[in-house]
């Protein structure tokens, strides 16, 4: 695969400040596709410095204009989507299928739709005596992981370009051909020199300078809830703002007489889709007790259709690997009964792991509390709706969920008493104008549509 060995920095591509690189693999076969430069304190003060020199032109553009780069970057963006699927499948080890209609094809609606609010969003209003202003915060600091690569990297530079901010990006070290590409897109698109900047690296070297950095006004990041509190610890000090979304359990609660074969089909391939990579998945089924055998049966049947190479791919790596396969061992120990997969690998090369049912989970089960974020799916028993609710809320965590009932009023009902940030209402769909962020420890803000292009923006009053 095409890698850059520098940093894109200034609007053009220059060396980095140091000589560590970075070995990107493809998971499905263990093989090194590339190498790119492991960014310094230096490269991040220098994508900073740039940043911050671009940010008072940027601010200061008509929205109309931003709106038409941001267009024309979405122009490039899908003129390279088999590239950027190609070079997703290459590092991530998504099936070509997915890599097209999800990680190649989400990212054009979501900076489609930035591009659309950018020129039509108000950013003043009168109340009573006064003129409020919506104005851009400053120089973000986007750090984004490797499950949705391109789709992280646009659901944070779009809005923050779009609101009039300017970007300093880390992506994951796992992924960051697809942050490479994007760069090329930027430079394409005609975007001002160092209204976006790409500094490749290591979390704990160039994830913590870029969040510690004096020059940042706002950090975006989404990732683990143990590195999203560093994050947050280490902005609160400096007083500076925070966009995080993090970790999830999501309840995809099944009511008595909802659809259950469509219902638990649904929620499978809910939890199998990016092999399970997906901070927002489903990975609790509840059912009530009369149904619950007849859920698991259709469960085991269901992932059976996800053979590990073909249709399910592999994990990122052999860390996440071995942690996901640690906790299907947990769950073995604890008691939950295996009726799909089991820990063992499924094939010679390459990091996957079974897809994976355990049934006979109890609420306080290490699989029933912590986020596995691999192919591992456990269906809970519930007595009545109560118990639903209890067991559904019953986490640190609440990014997402679903809920399945006879009608959509009923559905509708019991996903308002649920603690989280976004609910499916019988299989209702993707929008991505919606806002997507948690409660708890799922995170703090919202991204997508209007409300995530708000997280980007700062409030000033003028009274007459």
């Amino acid at each position: 695969m095409k890698a850059h060995d520098g940093m894109y920095i200034g609007g053009a591509w220059g060396p980095a400040r140091g000589r560590e690189l970075i070995a990107v693999v493809n998971p499905a076969d263990e093989q090194v596709i590339g190498h790119v430069p492991a960014g310094t304190a230096e490269d991040v003060d220098a994508a900073v410095r740039a940043a911050r020199s671009a940010f008072p032109g940027w601010a200061a553009t008509p929205p109309g204009e931003r709106a038409a780069r941001i267009g024309a970057l979405r122009d490039v963006l899908a003129a390279r989507k088999d590239e950027i699927a190609r070079t997703v499948t290459a590092e991530l080890g998504s099936p070509p299928p997915l890599s097209q209609a999800v990680h190649a094809g989400l990212p054009l609606l979501v900076a489609g739709s930035y591009a659309e609010l950018a020129a039509s969003y108000s950013f003043e209003e009168r109340l009573g005596n006064s003129t409020v202003l919506l104005e851009p915060v400053g120089v973000v600091g986007a750090i984004t992981p490797w499950n949705y690569p391109l789709h992280q990297i646009v659901a944070k530079v779009a809005p923050a370009l779009a609101a009039g901010c300017t970007v300093v990006l880390k992506p994951a070290e796992d992924t960051p051909l697809t942050a490479q590409l994007f760069a090329e897109a930027v430079h394409e698109a005609g975007l001002p020199a160092g209204v976006f900047n790409l500094v490749t690296g290591l979390g704990p070297v160039a994830g913590q300078a870029l969040a510690e950095h004096e020059g940042v006004d706002l950090v975006s990041f989404t990732g683990s809830t143990a590195v999203g509190r560093r994050i947050g610890a280490t902005a609160g000090a400096a007083v500076k703002r925070v966009a995080l979304e993090l970790g999830g359990k999501s309840a995809n609660v099944i009511l008595p007489g909802a659809d259950l074969a469509k219902a638990v089909n649904v929620g499978v391939a809910n939890v199998m889709s990016n092999s399970g990579q997906t901070c927002s998945a489903w990975t609790r089924m509840l059912v009530d007790a009369e149904r619950y055998e007849e859920a698991v049966a259709l469960a085991a049947a269901a992932v059976a259709k996800y053979v590990p190479g073909e249709r399910l791919g592999p994990l990122v790596n052999a860390a996440q690997r071995a942690r996901v396969r640690g906790y299907i061992e947990q769950g073995v120990a604890e008691g939950a009964r295996l009726v799909a997969g089991g820990p063992e690998a499924p094939r010679g090369r390459g990091y996957y792991v079974s897809p994976t049912v355990f049934a006979d989970v109890t609420p306080g089960m290490t699989v029933a509390q912590e986020e596995i974020f691999g192919p591992v799916l456990c269906v809970l028993r519930y007595e009545d709706v109560e118990d639903a609710l209890r067991i559904a809320n019953g986490t640190v965590y609440g990014l997402a969920g679903a809920v399945w009932a006879a009608d959509d009023a009923e559905a509708a009902a019991f996903a308002r008493r649920m603690d989280t940030g976004q609910v499916d209402i019988n299989g209702g769909r993707f929008n991505p104008l919606a806002p997507f962020g948690g409660y708890k420890r799922s995170g703090v803000g919202r991204e997508l549509g209007p409300h995530g292009f708000a997280e980007y923006l700062q409030t000033k009053s003028l009274q007459f």
